[in-house]
């Protein structure tokens, strides 16, 4: 079985990455691992999910009916390298992340987490924006 792996954040951008990962894992028959880390030395981190971000997630991929697992912890790394590690150790064939829009300045400086996964990751990337 393939697998297919997520980065999640607690918002919209989020839940329309992992939305497009469950239809990406049904129509490849691929186990999902969505991945949501924050670095251990961070007070506050408003992409890191609380027990009832969690508890809401479990309950979507449970109804989905796809073959899934949970990655969810502080790291000493930072979120783009515990997503790009966790593709890595799968062997993943996917992995999708969420990309928000960006002003000509932002451009620039494009989110790291996003730069970084997009220019490392060894297996194709799906980008996922909201209308």
């Amino acid at each position: 079985m393939s697998t297919i792996v997520v980065g999640y954040v607690p918002n919209a951008l989020g839940d329309a990455a992992v939305d497009e990962a469950i239809r990406e894992a049904r129509r490849r028959e691929a186990k999902l691992v969505v991945v949501n880390t924050t670095r251990a030395d961070r007070l506050v981190d408003p992409g890191y999910a609380d027990d009832t971000d969690v508890s809401r997630l479990e309950g979507k991929l449970a109804a989905s009916n796809v073959d899934y697992e949970i990655r969810h912890g502080t790291s000493d790394a930072t979120a783009a390298e515990e997503v790009l590690e966790a593709a890595e150790s799968l062997d993943a064939e996917l992995l999708v992340i969420g990309l928000r829009h960006r002003t000509p300045v932002g451009k620039l400086i494009m989110g790291s987490t996003a730069q970084t996964i997009l220019l490392s990751a060894r297996c194709n990337v799906l980008a996922v924006k909201l209308p």
